[in-house]
């Protein structure tokens, strides 16, 4: 089968095009240029340059698939051009799904984000029906709340679209800014990582980037259409994070409560720092806020239609531990050639 896809190229992406591949598959990968593929090589892959904004180049890619995968977007935090998260997550998106129409594409899963939910209350993980119950906090979970709903106006209309939502994702592969929670992991597997949020007992959403994948390929097998679902992990308090960090990490770290009113003040100098000197924050005010409020989900609704699986915190972190040990050792050998 060929399928189309964007994103490939990231750290979701590129383990599903090669999973996908090795599937025996055809993936036509689009991407803005062919520069980046060096670590992304089967003969499965065909790669197409192209842009989310220029629908002709869409266009050549998708002919002849009967899937498509939509991951690309732009996440960035902190960005001098906030259009940017409107013309990619957005304009972007409906350019992918108007070109998939006019292909003729049997369904297309578009990926979204778990941020797009609102705080939990211990015990009671939010859920796909969950109303938002607090402003955004960036431009990135507006904007893909936006194109949410623009793909429901489709799906009502007739086009298949499956929405899947993936909360925080770590695991072995690309070390990028959308794989903030695997630099946490590297930073602490290095003796590196020195605090821990508020007081240690918010909740948050830790999800293996190997269920994120099969996740996907079973929204895309078995979703239903105008759907969305919660592709996430076990909810964990900062301190079971970093209390399952210390099992397989070389050493466990003695961490230091940063409270949220400390961590504002730093955010607020950082604010400013970065629009003084365009220099990218360590961190933001709006960011910093996240921290007073638990974000427990429930994937139920993936187990129970999909058969999602989920891999527990053990498991995923010890996986993640014993790749970046193979790693170090690696970098470790390769600076020695």
């Amino acid at each position: 089968m060929k399928i189309f896809m964007t994103g490939a190229t990231g750290y979701i992406g590129r383990l599903l095009a090669q999973k996908l591949a090795e599937q025996g598959h055809t993936i036509h990968a689009l991407c803005r240029s062919t520069s980046q593929t060096q670590d992304l090589q089967h003969p499965n892959i065909q790669f197409f340059e192209g842009d989310l904004l220029k629908p002709e180049s869409l266009d050549k890619a998708m002919a002849s698939c009967e899937q498509a995968y939509h991951l690309a977007a732009f996440a960035k935090v902190f960005t001098k051009r906030p259009e940017l998260h409107d013309e990619i997550n957005v304009e972007g998106t409906l350019n992918v799904l108007a070109a998939a129409k006019k292909a003729g594409v049997q369904r297309t899963v578009f990926t979204s984000t778990g941020g797009v939910f609102g705080y939990s209350s211990p015990g009671n993980p939010v859920n796909e029906d969950t109303p938002r119950n607090i402003d955004f906090f960036n431009h990135y979970e507006r904007t893909k709340t936006e194109a949410e709903e623009k793909i429901r106006e489709l799906a009502a209309k007739g086009q298949d679209i499956v929405i899947v939502n993936p909360t925080r994702v770590y695991g072995p592969g690309l070390l990028s800014e959308s794989n903030a929670a695997t630099r946490l992991m590297q930073l602490y597997y290095k003796g590196k990582w020195k605090m821990s949020p508020g007081d240690g007992t918010k909740l948050g959403n830790y999800v293996f980037v190997n269920d994120v994948v099969d996740g996907h390929i079973l929204a895309m097998e078995k979703g239903r259409a105008g759907e969305r679902y919660i592709i996430g992990g076990i909810n964990a308090s900062y301190k079971e994070l970093f209390d399952t960090l210390g099992k397989f990490a070389p050493k466990k770290l003695k961490l230091i409560n940063a409270p949220v009113w400390l961590m504002l003040t730093v955010a607020n100098f950082e604010l400013a720092k970065a629009k003084l000197f365009g220099m990218k924050p360590l961190i933001t005010p709006k960011y910093a806020q996240k921290y007073t409020y638990h974000w427990g989900l429930s994937s139920a609704k993936a187990e129970k239609e999909l058969g999602y699986k989920i891999t527990s915190l053990d498991d995923g972190i010890r996986q993640t531990i014993e790749w970046l040990a193979a790693l170090e050792k690696n970098e470790a050998q390769t600076a020695e050639a």
